[in-house]
């Protein structure tokens, strides 16, 4: 069996952004008419990212809003193609990106079970075997069970979704602020089914704001901002400076 781990050499992550778009039909083909070129400007999302994660390890992201934390999880989770660098992963990638990704809101909390297992590539006899692990994990109620998931509310949704991937024997765990609508309860119960002594899991990556959750979870601690590695090291070490930094940043609009 191959040891799962995540390699990226000099990553990067651009889009092309466009200043002046056409709002109507009317505006296009004036544009049009009149050979006018649109301004474009290209948006770095990361800028050289370099790192590598090992079996065993749990990670935790953090940066504030727009530092590349998303674009870097969705890179790894193969959702964004990188536009230059070199990227190798060993390992099946079980990525909670969004809540509620890889359900149908028309079809049951039972049938988005097999849907959704499914999806992260579990044979039907395997989905059988722990659907009823998994409803009892999430708590999802009997009634709710045969009910459409638009009817749920966000907390359910993403307890159903972290109660399949977590039955599903996963190599490579990816969260992004999934547990924002848990409750506390549910919080508990998923931190120790990800501990490192009781999971099988080989690599788990954590974006959370909530800085005691990701100390709860993580080892290890990368700190991202505009689209590059600021620091990467302990948890003990990294989460402090961090803190520290954002307390002396000033609010928009505020001057020191």
């Amino acid at each position: 069996m191959l040891m799962s781990e995540i390699e990226l050499q000099n990553i990067g992550l651009e889009f092309v952004l466009y200043r002046n778009k056409s709002f109507s039909l009317r505006e296009w083909l004036l544009n049009s008419l009149a050979f006018r070129t649109k301004s474009v400007e290209t948006f770095h999302a990361l800028k050289n990212v370099s790192l590598s994660i090992k079996r065993g390890e749990r990670l935790a992201l953090v940066g504030p809003n727009g530092a590349g934390k998303s674009s870097l999880l969705k890179v790894i989770a193969g959702i964004y193609p990188p536009s230059r660098g070199e990227l190798k992963i060993s390992g099946r990638i079980t990525p909670l990106i969004e809540a509620g990704a890889g359900f149908h809101f028309e079809l049951t909390g039972r049938e988005n079970l097999f849907l959704n297992g499914a999806i992260l590539g579990a044979k039907r006899t395997q989905i059988v075997a722990c659907t009823q692990k998994v409803i009892d994990f999430a708590e999802i109620p009997e009634h709710f069970l045969d009910t459409p998931i638009k009817y749920y509310s966000t907390g359910m949704r993403t307890r159903l979704a972290f109660g399949i991937a977590m039955e599903l024997n996963p190599e490579i765990v990816i969260l992004d602020e999934i547990f924002a609508n848990a409750d506390a309860h549910f919080v508990q119960k998923a931190c120790a089914r990800m501990d490192a002594g009781n999971s099988s899991l080989d690599i788990l990556i954590l974006v959370s704001h909530d800085l005691v959750l990701a100390r709860r979870i993580a080892r290890r601690c990368i700190w991202i901002d505009h689209g590059g590695i600021v620091q990467d090291g302990p948890i003990e070490a990294v989460l402090p400076a961090y803190q520290k930094a954002m307390e002396n940043t000033p609010l928009p609009g505020i001057r020191s």
